[in-house]
């Protein structure tokens, strides 16, 4: 087998249970339930940071956001860190972007759009969230790029622009939907590539994540309509104060468009004669809590916002395959890496997935999650248990890491999955907490080289 083409489908803020092949009821996915049935399906996939930034510096370089310095939104990728495009590059691979970058720019207060600026920084103000973005800050794509640092700011769900290698604005009319036209861009990549050199596609989606600017999610016309009678998740459903009842229907319009588009660059790699010869990844960033757990979408410990769908097709798989071996954003880059017959540097802490779907080995069903901005937090997800601590009195947008932890969250997954009921202040679960409290340090200490101090709730 010659090394395979590579292409990475990154969604942004997709809940793991809009899949059909993850229990949704509704005809939403049918390409990707396909996709897993002739793939590998990872029922339990977790998120490193309920944050955009954070987690697309991790799909990069293989590293914690707190490695890389992108703890929180509007952080640039550091240009002197090698990342997952650089390594393919050096193997002969043609290295293309299409999408959201949302690692080019920084110190940058564009309300709606992004995180606003700390009120202390240091540095020169690099603002590329509308403009094209120069090379040194792509991370190594140097072949193929059309993208947007901050893609909602430079499109709406129909109509918008983004910016080609040359820096040259590429647009699409009012009456094309946005994810349609990236795939468009795709399958364009996939019919016109050279079939005597490998290539390496990251494809970054924004939907289903809302419109910042307008303040809802934008699905494709006839989504109110088409997904109106969805089955309300269990985690949201007890929450009045959330929004997911008015804006449900068009978050699932979004999936299901992205479902389509998935179906569409299968079909494409099979015509150009690739599918024996290519691996496709199909995740999102972190999900989506619908404004229950705090008054956004996001950073919070709980599984709407970390737990994420995540498949495999890869031909040297046996198909249909389902992990319940924890799988992390941590784990992309080493098995892109293998997948390329690259060595993993030992630097990075993730593990090939190769070694789970191939070699049947087994992995510690522990997730570890840094959580910024609305907080300096940590978190562990076991198979039974969530345990999050927060930082007491700071916010998470100055600083990464804390010397102080308070014990903030603590659920029991087998009694409680829909995590409705916080247990950290229950005295009798003090041997849980003791035990959860240690493990979380150790991941602490390995991952980011402290030693903080966690005081019980």
């Amino acid at each position: 087998m010659n090394k395979p083409n590579i292409i990475v489908i990154f969604s942004d803020q997709q809940r793991w249970d809009t899949l059909g092949c993850y229990g949704q009821e509704l005809p939403v996915t049918p390409n990707l339930d396909e996709l897993a049935r002739d793939g590998v399906m990872f029922e339990n996939a977790f998120t490193v940071n309920p944050v955009c930034g954070p987690t697309r510096s991790t799909m990069q370089t293989g590293l914690y956001p707190t490695e890389t310095g992108c703890f929180r939104n509007d952080i640039i990728l550091p240009q002197g860190q090698k990342t997952v495009a650089h390594f393919l590059s050096d193997e002969g691979y043609s290295v293309g972007y299409v999408g959201k970058w949302h690692l080019a720019s920084n110190n940058t207060a564009h309300e709606g759009f992004v995180v606003a600026a700390p009120t202390e920084s240091s540095g020169e103000t690099i603002d590329n969230c509308f403009t094209a973005i120069p090379k040194q800050y792509r991370g190594g794509y140097k072949d193929f790029w059309i993208a947007s640092d901050i893609l909602e700011g430079t499109s709406h769900g129909y109509g918008g622009h983004m910016f080609d290698i040359d820096g040259n604005k590429v647009s699409w009319d009012e009456d094309v939907y946005r994810a349609d036209f990236l795939t468009d861009l795709t399958t364009d990549y996939i019919d016109n590539c050279q079939e005597d050199e490998p290539f390496f596609l990251f494809l970054s989606y924004l939907e289903p994540h809302h419109q910042n600017d307008r303040k809802t999610y934008e699905g494709p016309h006839g989504s109110q309509e088409q997904w109106k009678n969805f089955k309300v998740p269990g985690d949201l459903e007890p929450f009045v104060d959330g929004d997911w009842a008015e804006e449900y229907p068009d978050y699932l319009g979004c999936c299901n468009n992205l479902d389509q588009n998935v179906g569409k660059i299968r079909q494409a790699v099979k015509d150009k004669g690739l599918d024996d010869n290519t691996v496709i990844v199909y995740l999102s960033d972190h999900g989506s809590h619908f404004k229950t757990r705090n008054s956004e979408y996001k950073r919070s410990c709980h599984d709407s916002s970390i737990r994420i769908p995540f498949v495999i097709y890869d031909p040297r798989a046996k198909a249909g395959q389902v992990i319940d071996d924890h799988a992390s954003i941590i784990d992309v880059v080493p098995t892109l890496l293998k997948a390329a017959g690259i060595k993993v540097p030992s630097y990075m802490q993730g593990q090939p997935l190769q070694d789970l779907y191939i070699d049947n080995a087994k992995k510690d069903n522990v997730s570890f999650i840094q959580i910024s901005e609305s907080q300096i937090g940590r978190a562990i997800r076991t198979d039974t248990w969530t345990y999050s601590v927060s930082a007491p009195d700071q916010g998470g947008l100055l600083e990464k890491e804390s010397a102080v932890y308070q014990e903030e969250f603590l659920y029991n997954l087998v009694d409680d999955p829909n995590q409705l009921e916080n247990l950290v202040a229950n005295d009798d679960l003090k041997p849980v907490k003791e035990e959860l409290r240690q493990l979380l340090l150790e991941e602490i200490y390995r991952i980011e080289g402290t030693k903080p101090e966690i005081i019980e709730a």
